[in-house]
């Protein structure tokens, strides 16, 4: 028996948007690999998988991408296991060897490490962030891997700046590609460019095996919280401000802040030649007409 005619198109037209979500995540991941050079050919790259729907998307569209780009590049997904109670064990085997790619899964107890250290109502994220990176980068260099992707979309990069400002007095964010502190490791963000709600929606359409985190997941009243509502406010009200404002950390100009060692300003002379870095901030602005590349 045949659907009726809406069902068919309501299908049709989800299937269409289907295609167009993932055609653009794709767009936008290739876009951030190219313009900050992510992947190189022969790289082997560890894709750090939580179970979020983040680090989901991000395997999925470079696997995607992986067959049809013009670097050869190998990928191995790597979980860490933090032993927090009522995780699922499971759900990420059993989602890896399904999709056929290769991965390692550790087991290190770093949740009675913050819930020991950590008083009972402050913010896990910090210390918990730290134990976790010294496991990946040690896991990165036994497996030879030359690069290190984390599922940080063009939101947290947001998130991430308004933070520093905030909260730490530094105008600061979050890269798109890095090397750690130790110099032994490149680590790469190839969703930089892709909105937080454009994966959540990938991540529906995909049916992805979604592992909630019980440690920082759940804590209420997090700085990072209300500078995300924050910035959805603004967006709701201003349509395009958030994408205005990631332009502005692809636009910098040194001589207009106020960082003495990013830019000279006691060395500074009058000239007879024009000077591109002069009183050009007073005037009035040129605000973009069309819609950005990315």
């Amino acid at each position: 028996m045949q659907a009726p005619a809406p069902l068919i198109r309501r299908e049709q037209r989800a299937y269409y948007e289907a295609n167009k979500l993932n055609k653009r995540l794709r767009r936008l991941v290739s876009a951030a690999i190219a313009d900050f050079n992510m992947i190189e050919d022969g790289d082997k790259v560890m894709v750090c998988l939580s179970g979020g729907k983040d680090s989901y998307a991000l395997l999925g569209i470079l696997l995607a991408l992986k067959e049809r780009a013009p670097a050869r590049f190998d990928l191995i997904a790597y979980n860490l296991d933090q032993k927090q109670p009522g995780f699922p064990e499971h759900v990420l085997p059993e989602y890896l060897t399904k999709l056929g790619v290769p991965f390692r899964i550790e087991q290190r107890d770093t949740y009675s490490v913050v819930k020991r250290v950590i008083p009972e109502g402050k913010t896990t994220c910090g210390l918990c962030s730290r134990l976790r990176r010294g496991n990946i980068y040690r896991a990165a260099a036994e497996l030879g891997c030359t690069k290190i992707a984390l599922g940080h979309h063009r939101d947290d990069m947001l998130e991430t700046l308004f933070l520093n400002m905030f909260y730490g007095g530094r105008l600061k964010g979050m890269p798109p590609k890095l090397v750690t502190d130790d110099g032994r490791h490149i680590v790469i963000r190839p969703l930089a460019y892709c909105r937080e709600d454009d994966l959540a929606e990938y991540a529906r359409v995909k049916e992805f095996p979604i592992i909630p985190c019980n440690l920082c997941g759940a804590q209420p009243n997090l700085q990072r919280q209300a500078v995300k509502e924050m910035l959805r406010q603004w967006e709701k009200k201003f349509p395009g401000r958030t994408e205005s404002i990631f332009r502005a950390l692809q636009n910098v100009a040194p001589s207009h802040l106020a960082d003495r060692c990013l830019f000279d300003f006691a060395g500074l002379k009058p000239q007879d030649a024009l000077y591109p870095d002069g009183d050009l901030a007073f005037d009035q602005e040129e605000l973009p007409t069309t819609e950005p590349r990315h």
